[in-house]
């Protein structure tokens, strides 16, 4: 086994965590402010995504899809929250559950009226569409590197709006007590609505950035949903630190787990076997993961008791 090949897979792992927080970060101030829990959350990648794949081929720009794709995801976000779940605030999360539900299906059928059945493709921009040498053996896709990078930004940019800024300590205090922000005069309608819109715009984000790497298709968001809530839950809800944290942790046991558990099963177990074992057992690493650290600790990494 080749260093390469391991620092390729740390590379992926790497990649895929930093994903998992643009999605993880939004929904985790979302139930940690408002205490909401938002199945459709995944949707707005999903838009985001198919927003920015039409315009990528209307247009032929990467950066005007990206802006069309995010901008898509932040309007429809704003809008779901002030006309469907701003009533469901005050009531349980099974009322939650159900009405996000079946905003997922609305969704995934309004998409599939769309743009059909068959889904779109994306291209990376073509300064990004080469690779790079990082070390003998080892050519990297520019553009994986290029979504870490975009990744890293963001885990900045959201450290200094949360800490630095008035609406940060707001969500900060927000995801506290709420209802003591309230009562000192502040807008909490209006600060439900601004952290609502900033999750929408990074999990659409997070569907533009990836959609030149997987299958622009209805139902992705469902499938990255299941990871999301995983990071969420491991890191304690309600701390963006934890979500990164944990966002990290997941996507490199799950990039190595790919990687290394087929090899690791090959020394006990028949090809065939492995063949159609390791696939299976390789998605069970996360949860695995999550399973250890919640007996640990029941609150995630990060997360405070309530």
């Amino acid at each position: 086994m080749s260093a390469a090949f391991v620092l390729a897979q740390l590379l992926n792992g790497l990649q895929l965590g930093l994903m998992l927080f643009l999605l993880a970060a939004g929904l985790t101030l979302i139930f940690g402010i408002m205490g909401l829990v938002n199945l459709a959350h995944g949707s707005f990648y999903m838009i985001g995504a198919f927003v920015a794949a039409t315009l990528q081929a209307w247009t032929g720009h990467f950066a005007l899809a990206l802006a069309g794709g995010v901008g898509a995801a932040i309007i429809l976000g704003i809008a779901v929250e002030s006309a469907l779940l701003r009533p469901l605030y005050r009531r349980g999360h099974l009322d939650q559950v159900l009405v996000t539900f079946g905003l997922i299906l609305f969704f995934n059928e309004a998409t599939r009226l769309l743009w059909g059945s068959g889904g779109l493709s994306m291209q990376p921009p073509a300064v990004l569409a080469s690779e790079i040498q990082l070390l003998p053996g080892l050519p990297y896709p520019s553009y994986r590197l290029a979504i870490s990078g975009v990744g890293c930004l963001v885990v900045v940019l959201l450290s200094l709006l949360l800490g630095r800024t008035r609406i940060g300590m707001l969500i900060r205090a927000g995801a506290r007590d709420h209802a003591m922000v309230s009562a000192l005069g502040v807008n909490i309608k209006l600060v439900y609505s601004l952290v609502f819109g900033l999750g929408a715009m990074l999990a659409g984000l997070a569907g533009v950035m990836t959609g030149p790497i997987i299958a622009v298709e209805v139902g992705m968001g469902e499938a990255i949903l299941i990871q999301t809530f995983v990071v969420v839950v491991l890191g304690g809800i309600g701390s963006v630190k934890g979500s990164f944290v944990a966002a990290l942790a997941v996507g490199l046991a799950d990039s190595l787990g790919r990687a290394f558990l087929p090899l690791l099963l090959g020394g006990f177990l028949a090809p065939t076997t492995v063949s159609a074992v390791a696939p299976a057992a390789a998605s069970t690493v996360i949860y695995l993961l999550m399973a250890a650290t919640l007996l640990w600790r029941p609150q995630g990494l990060l997360g405070h008791r309530r």
